[in-house]
């Protein structure tokens, strides 16, 4: 579908134009790993996307091939992240989300100092609180015989460890739902706005409790830190969510919908690991943003400096260039995915991303039997930034 050449940049050629399919922030009852991203694919490398971020002028170029996404996650001089969330000036601020917003060298020191706090070895400490949270979700509907399960479990139990992470309580659990779904899943560019002025405003309050009163939480460690010798401020102590409900959910969703791997991985739990990567390739979920800081060609076609850079890791992960069948999920495949994205950027959560995958798994099917779809469901897939399943009811 051609945009008329009048509604685009100059130097954007209109048969390049069309509305980006992962991105219209709606839900669907297509499935857009088998059905969308393949034709997605069968056409040119980089092509304008007119809608890839919500609002006017939200268009920007989309790259769909794993080659040149991990080009671009390297090439930090030409494609830059700060301000590519957009939260602070939605807001009429500068600051930053850290680390995600930042640039190198600056993004350099405070990856260095964040590193270790997020490395292999702490987040596997973390297992005995991960699985408690599984097991506490669980045992509310596993004598059920069925459950909706994004509301009941892949929502709440990242979000709960989250907040177990940032020594906030439990109790907090609604209210930060409701700023979630406000930030990640409406246009309502009045909701983002309250919602990103209440977590700053919630999270300032306890970096300024911590300071006073510390503890052994995520915001008390960030306070402690320092970076080029320097403190942080309660700015750069600001960060984001994460989007492990989304995969809890496509994960769950394969295997309600896949019972031969769901058999395979039950019969022998160390495939599980392995198996876990090639869900991760096969449902990657995250679409992110760079913004062009000086002009470049990709397969001869110019983008210019403020352009914004679509990098979506569903196509990358799904690239037929760079996978075998990709559609075709694989239990032994051993890929090396872009859904944690690649290079200096990549996800600082990542570890424990994996142990809350892999733990969820391992408790549902220690507590519950074989389970699969409920009979004549349509599941609705919402097409964002994050790809994630509204509803999914299971039964067994």
């Amino acid at each position: 579908m051609n945009v008329p050449a009048q509604m685009l940049p100059d130097h954007v050629p209109p048969e390049l134009a069309r509305p980006f399919a992962l991105t219209p922030r709606k839900a669907v009852n297509v499935n857009p790993y088998t059905d969308i991203i393949p034709e997605l694919h069968r056409g040119p490398a980089i092509f304008y996307g007119t809608d890839i971020f919500p609002g006017p002028g939200g268009g920007g170029w989309v790259i769909r091939r794993a080659e040149d996404l991990k080009a671009v996650y390297d090439n930090t001089v030409d494609f830059v992240k700060k301000g590519n969330g957009q939260f602070a000036s939605m807001v009429g601020e500068t600051w930053d989300v850290i680390p995600t917003e930042l640039d190198p060298p600056r993004h350099t020191a405070f990856r260095k100092a964040l590193n270790p706090v997020f490395s292999p070895k702490n987040m596997n400490a973390l297992d005995s609180l991960v699985s408690e949270r599984a097991q506490t979700y669980i045992a509310k509907f596993k004598d059920r015989g069925e459950v909706e399960f994004v509301k009941e479990f892949a929502i709440p139990y990242p979000v709960s460890i989250f907040l177990d992470l940032l020594g906030l309580p439990q109790d907090r659990m609604d209210q930060f739902l409701d700023w979630e779904f406000s930030l990640l899943h409406t246009n309502d560019m009045g909701m983002r706005i309250v919602a990103i002025r209440a977590v700053k405003a919630l999270l300032l309050d306890e970096i300024r409790k911590r300071r006073s009163n510390p503890g052994d939480d995520l915001i008390s460690n960030a306070c402690r830190m320092e970076v080029d010798g320097q403190p942080w401020t309660d700015v750069e102590v600001f960060g984001g969510l994460d989007t492990v409900s989304a995969n809890v959910g496509l994960h769950f969703y394969h295997l309600a919908t896949h019972p031969e791997h769901q058999r395979e991985l039950r019969s022998d739990p160390s495939k599980l690991e392995i198996g876990l990567s090639e869900l991760l390739r096969a449902y990657s979920a995250v679409t992110t943003l760079r913004i062009c800081h000086k002009e470049i060609k990709i397969h001869g076609v110019t983008i210019k400096p403020g352009d914004r850079v679509a990098m979506p890791t569903p196509l990358g992960s799904n690239d037929p260039e760079a996978f075998e069948a990709p559609t075709e999920i694989r239990l032994d495949r051993r890929p090396a995915h872009l859904t944690f994205g690649y290079g200096p950027h990549r996800c600082l959560g990542a570890h424990l991303a994996r142990r809350e995958l892999q733990i969820a798994i391992t408790e549902m099917f220690r507590a519950i039997p074989e389970f699969k779809l409920k009979p004549g469901f349509d599941v609705p897939f919402f097409l964002s930034n994050i790809i994630h399943v509204d509803e999914l009811p299971l039964v067994w």
